[in-house]
């Protein structure tokens, strides 16, 4: 009887262990970093129209993940949408003048933004905006303007 409860035991703790690995597993694949204790800094951009972008996309610079979207929301009165990125403290030299795209991988993949930098002496600090953005493509606009066109021919 007594060794039996000793099984169940270890056999109860090595099911925890299992479920616990595999939660830090889901947590690392998903990029969420619920614990790891980095913050960085904020930035922030305005841009006409984000397309499919959403919360925890990446934000990249030369194809290298600097951050991640941090919060989006919507500015109601120049009726533009407010992008707020988490830039990784190891990179805290951007330039000011540092301009932000919203690209799409792929044909129909996820968006994200992608930066470039600029040639400003003076670096981007917690707090500050991007002032030069280029919005989405949406594809749908695209073949609404290419159809309208070949209408008028």
């Amino acid at each position: 009887m007594m060794q039996s409860r000793t099984v169940q035991i270890w056999v109860g703790l090595f099911v925890i262990m299992g479920m616990a690995a595999l939660l830090m597993l889901a947590m690392k694949v998903s990029n969420i970093r619920a614990f790891s204790g980095e913050e960085g800094y904020v930035i922030t951009a305005r841009f006409e129209n984000i397309g499919g972008l959403k919360v925890r996309s990446p934000v990249t610079m030369a194809g290298v993940v600097v951050g991640r979207v941090s919060k989006i929301g919507f500015d109601k009165e120049i009726y533009e949408a407010v992008v707020t990125m988490n830039i990784d403290p190891r990179y805290d030299n951007l330039p000011e003048d540092t301009s932000a795209s919203i690209f799409t991988s792929g044909l129909l993949g996820e968006q994200y933004i992608g930066l470039e930098a600029g040639g400003a002496e003076n670096y981007l600090r917690d707090g500050d905006r991007i002032q030069l953005t280029q919005s989405a493509v949406i594809l749908e606009q695209l073949i609404g303007q290419f159809l309208v066109s070949q209408a008028d021919k």
